[in-house]
Parts: C-alpha cells; structure tokens; sequence
C-alpha cells in the first residue's frame, strides 16, 4: 500500500509525512521539485490541475506506482480528484483532503 502525498514543496506534505508514519509514502507536486529529490525516487513531478485531463493522468498516474490513497493538499487538487472518487475507487484508490489526516 502506497500513499501519494500531493504538494511537496510545502510544509504541510511533511508534517503528514511524518504523521503517517510509513515508509510507503510518496511525495509529489506540479510546481517545481528539487531535481536530486526527483532522481532518487523521493518525490515525483505529477501533473497540473489546471489541465482539464488531470483526473485522468493523476488516475495512471496512481495505477503506475501502485498507490492506494492520496492526500490531495491543494483544495484545487482535491476538488477535481473528488470529482473523479467513483472511478478512482474502481481501481482501489481512494481520495482523502489533508485535512483527513490521521
């Protein structure tokens, strides 16, 4: 079981990081990443929610690297990702807001 944890250039990626407290946790953001942290496999470039098939690539995306869940940070995010929770939950996704942290 893999988490996605959107907004990685953020504080607030971190803190649940940490809450969670698994070693199944990715990190990752559309604006722009520190390219070591890329490289290693530590956090991951995803797509822009500005782009209307954003559901769709954050969906293979998530099939790609085997995550169950994601922490959507950006209300933006969330919003579009709530919208697709049907058919993200066909494939066992499921969509959660940071503020439905542990």
């Amino acid at each position: 079981m893999k988490i996605l944890i959107t907004g990685a250039a953020s504080t607030a990626a971190y803190q649940l990081k940490s809450k969670l407290n698994s070693a199944e946790v990715i990190l990752g953001d559309y604006q722009e990443l520190p390219q070591l942290m890329i490289r290693n496999g530590s956090m991951i470039v995803l797509p822009d929610p500005a782009y209307g098939s954003y559901a769709h690539k954050m969906l293979a995306l998530g099939l790609d690297n085997d995550i169950t869940t994601i922490y959507a940070l950006h209300p933006t995010e969330f919003e579009l990702l709530r919208e697709a929770e049907l058919l993200f939950g066909e494939y066992g996704i499921t969509i959660l807001s940071g503020n439905d942290a542990v």
